[in-house]
């Protein structure tokens, strides 16, 4: 299977997509210089402790308090304390979490009014991005992921991910990295480590390291709430989750960014720098990879996914809910049951496609086509738990119950991907009567003559639908010659394939939009 990565930087945001075999399998979006990301850790101040819910409200910059309950804390909590009024300490001369001495552990089953107080700065990690009303959702426990590793201070436990089968290969790393680890930290080792040699292991774990002992000099000079140690931007965040050896390319339109992966990638697999390209292309680069038709394919409410059948998907508060239908779908000579195995069995690759696209978290309920015979209710179910392996958010699949629903657990972390695919018609924006068409070249001309006598532009790209792009293009003396002539000027057009029939955008030579 190979896997591209398509991003699209502009000045607003980075967009993301994950194809698998050419088709969208994720989509990621990055507000420019959004905060308060999965995996930041901010020194924070309590702001209210809640004994009801046993946990307490903290604040850390931003406009809603965000939540910590007690069995977040984890049990290092008091070491952690320690460690944050020695770093925070003018006269600390310490520089190792090793040299630091140890608390006893918190109880676990103990009290919040025992451990915090209104006021007080504590340090804590972004566990949850703020979702709908709700704020962050915090842990104490703190960790710092790389590429193989992720660093846990104050632990000292070693944890071998599931996903690695062999019982030698655990053995080994276990005893590999208990070789290295320095004290007072522990270390959970990815699935991507299997094979991996001490010395990448052991130069990756020094990089963790030193980034998290950077809080000594941060929090000398760090007033709550404040930002500590920040995540990497996603966009590496995602390579280092998603990237494997199958990757084919990653394709980017921006200078910059593609040169940060790029030396991203040497760090990690030198041998495939070369799979970063810059774009440069005229069209838009998620119309020229035909993501922008996925894309508006791919969400809604209603999702078309074989032979006529289709997923309604709906959204609520508490949980998610998709119901599957057959549509017209029918085979001749194919009983009831046959036909709406077939179905089920396609529509648990689209939910599984669906639930990354989306990043839809929480519960969802699957309501599939009635199948009477138990055998193919297991089938759908051991299809439905294949086809979410490639899922790297945690979630819980539960079998069908006679009445073919499925229940799903999926884990939160950020808010859910979605994208409006009705559109206002910018003709008529939304009223339903439009200028006469007769007129609509009048109109374009109007423009034209503004923009190069009262703005003085020296060049002009008009981006339209492919149809008018046609016409104004067509004959000897087309519309795009006559502006060319009477103004002296270069004129482009270009057609996009994602805009409506009369809608119309103009840019100037630097391709900033030019907003009359």
């Amino acid at each position: 299977m190979s896997s591209d990565l398509i991003i699209d930087v502009t000045p607003s945001e980075v967009v993301i997509a994950l194809l698998e075999n050419k088709r969208l399998v994720e989509l990621t979006r990055e507000k420019s210089g959004a905060k308060f990301a999965v995996g930041d850790i901010y020194l924070a101040r309590v702001k209210k402790i809640m004994p009801s819910l046993n946990a307490a409200f903290i604040d850390v910059g931003y406009e809603k308090d965000a939540f910590l309950h007690y069995l977040d804390m984890g049990p290092q909590f008091s070491t952690l304390n320690k460690f944050m009024k020695i770093a925070s300490s003018p006269k600390n001369r310490i520089s190792s979490l090793s040299k630091i001495q140890s608390e006893p552990d918190i109880n676990k089953e103990g009290k919040v009014t025992e451990v915090l107080k209104a006021g007080q700065n504590i340090l804590v990690q972004i566990a949850k991005e703020p979702i709908s009303t709700k704020g962050p959702r915090l842990t104490s426990e703190l960790s710092i992921a790389g590429r193989n590793l992720v660093l846990m201070p104050f632990s000292e436990k070693i944890s071998i991910s599931q996903k690695i089968s062999s019982t030698e290969e655990k053995n080994r790393l276990k005893k590999l990295i208990q070789s290295i680890r320095p004290r007072k930290y522990g270390v959970i080792v990815r699935t991507v480590a299997e094979g991996k040699r001490v010395a990448e292991l052991d130069q990756e774990l020094k990089k963790l390291v030193a980034k998290f002992e950077t809080i000594f000099q941060k929090l000398k000079r760090a007033q709550a709430p404040s930002l500590i140690v920040g995540e990497i931007d996603r966009t590496t965040a995602l390579l280092r989750d998603i990237y494997n050896p199958n990757f084919s390319s990653v394709i980017v339109n921006d200078a910059a960014v593609a040169d940060d992966i790029a030396e991203y990638l040497g760090t990690i697999d030198p041998e495939k720098r070369k799979i970063v390209k810059l774009y440069k292309g005229g069209q838009p680069i998620f119309e020229h990879f035909g993501i922008e038709k996925q894309i508006k394919s791919s969400f809604g409410k209603t999702v078309s996914f074989k032979s006529g059948a289709y997923l309604i998907i709906e959204h609520t508060e508490a949980f998610h809910v998709i119901d599957v239908n057959s549509g017209n779908r029918s085979k001749a000579g194919v009983d009831q049951e046959t036909n709406a195995l077939e179905v089920n069995l396609a529509a648990a690759e689209e939910i599984a496609r669906q639930l990354r696209l989306r990043d839809m978290g929480g519960i969802i309920v699957i309501d599939f086509i009635d199948m009477h015979n138990a055998e193919n209710r297991l089938k759908v179910y051991e299809r439905m738990k294949e086809a979410m392996g490639a899922d790297r958010t945690k979630h819980n699949i539960l079998p069908l119950s006679k009445f073919c629903l499925m229940q799903i657990t999926r884990q939160r972390v950020r808010p859910e991907e979605h994208v409006e695919t009705a559109e206002v018609c910018p003709s008529c924006k939304g009223t339903g009567k439009v200028t006469p068409t007769i007129l609509f070249t009048d109109e374009l001309d109007n423009k034209v003559n503004y923009i190069f006598k009262d703005l003085n532009k020296k060049g002009l790209t008009l981006k339209v639908h492919p149809y008018v792009a046609a016409f104004l293009t067509k004959g000897l003396m087309s519309q795009k010659r006559k502006w060319a002539f009477k103004f002296l000027r270069r004129v482009t057009i270009e057609g996009v394939n994602s805009m409506s029939f009369l809608e119309y955008h103009f840019f100037d030579d630097n391709m900033e939009e030019i907003i009359l």
